[in-house]
């Protein structure tokens, strides 16, 4: 047999991919399985995107290899986006590039800048993606914790007492995922001055930015944010298209550039069609947030009474698609999930899966019907 890669000794199988496989397995021999732990939009992307997808395949150039940069029309409509919904200016020419879905930008950003050995800032608990990714590009994750005594943002003055040699980037995420915590402006100009002090880019992973807030914000916002952060957004979240893989990276047009040396190795553009819807999506007026947000603030105050039934507190002004929960004193997260999923026949999230700052928390998913939430409030 020839022996894997080194590099697959540093990362486990992640976490979803194996336990779906268990929760599969206990619908297939007929367990009524309600899932609540994947955050996979189950709304319908808007009606207009889905027609100009469907509108643009007879498009001459429609099945040609595409620009590893996009069309000129899906940078122009992310910069518009950048500028209606956080006042951020942007040269769609060469600050704005479109990715096939943000988890790739988060692997392209790594491998341009990370050499071996670099140290990489990663938020406890946070998206489990950024750890492996430092892992396989040969980096080395150094975490700083986040904890609901101070609502999830970082502790500047904890990591100032970190050991920052060799620190290249930083993760953060906001709207948080998985606590639902949102940003200030005052976190992100802390961030900024912190990235500039210690020369380390700063890239803030925001694809929840609509979902259940009022406020969205961005760190580009922050006056000199471009010379040391970059910004990750998406669609899948916002307009229910994460099978469609669309995303972005703002910033700095040397930054940019970096990445884009990588990304042009990687692929071979975005589908044409995809792209046209995603201009479209771009294009929506606030409308389409507000009645999404309807949906799910329904199915948010009846995830709440699920909790309550499991006796986990929650915090109501969270944001983004799921409810970060506290569990009783002294139990384990995965002991309460498992004994859910084999009593009630509901996944439901360890906080773990995020990080050591997740023991103690729940984590629900608002992407299931209500009808289907209420089944599983009644099964306690």
């Amino acid at each position: 047999m020839i022996k894997p890669a080194k590099r697959l000794e540093t990362v486990k199988e992640y976490y979803f991919s194996k336990k779906l496989r268990e929760v599969r397995g206990l619908a297939a021999v007929g367990k009524p399985i309600i899932n609540l732990g994947i955050g996979s939009p189950d709304l319908k992307p808007p009606a207009k995107v889905l027609e100009a997808i469907s509108n643009s395949l007879g498009d001459v150039t429609a099945h040609k290899y595409q620009s590893y940069q996009g069309l000129p029309e899906l940078r122009n409509a992310i910069g518009t986006f950048y500028k209606s919904k956080f006042s951020v200016e942007t040269n769609p020419e060469n600050e704005v590039l479109p990715l096939m879905g943000s988890k790739e930008g988060i692997m392209h950003i790594s491998m341009a800048f990370l050499n071996e050995g670099d140290k990489v800032l990663i938020p406890n608990p946070g998206y489990p993606t950024y750890t492996s990714v430092t892992k396989l590009v040969g980096a080395k994750p150094l975490f700083y914790n986040l904890s609901d005594t101070n609502n999830w943002q970082p502790n500047f003055e904890d990591l100032e007492h970190q050991d920052l040699n060799d620190v290249k980037l930083m993760w953060v995420n906001y709207p948080h995922m998985p606590t639902g915590a949102d940003a200030t402006l005052e976190t992100f100009q802390k961030l900024v001055a912190f990235g500039k002090k210690h020369n380390i880019l700063i890239i803030n992973d925001n694809p929840y930015s609509f979902i259940l807030n009022d406020n969205p914000i961005s760190i580009l916002q922050v006056e000199g944010a471009k010379e040391i952060a970059l910004e990750l957004n998406s669609l899948s979240k916002t307009f229910n298209m994460a099978g469609w893989r669309v995303g972005m990276l703002l910033g700095n047009a040397t930054y940019i550039n970096e990445v884009l040396k990588v990304k042009s190795n990687m692929d071979s553009g975005m589908f044409y069609g995809i792209q046209k819807g995603a201009i479209e999506a771009l294009q929506l007026s606030d409308n389409w947030f507000l009645e999404q947000n309807k949906v799910y603030e329904e199915r948010r105050k009846l995830i709440w009474q699920l909790a309550d039934k499991l006796e986990a507190k929650y915090n109501k002004n969270s944001t983004g698609l799921f409810v970060w929960a506290k569990i009783s004193e002294g139990k384990k997260s995965e002991e309460v999930t498992d004994k859910v999923l084999y009593e009630n026949d509901i996944f439901i999230t360890p906080g773990t899966v995020f990080g050591s700052q997740g023991e103690g928390y729940i984590r629900f998913s608002l992407c299931v019907t209500s009808e289907i939430i209420k089944q599983a409030i009644s099964r306690f």
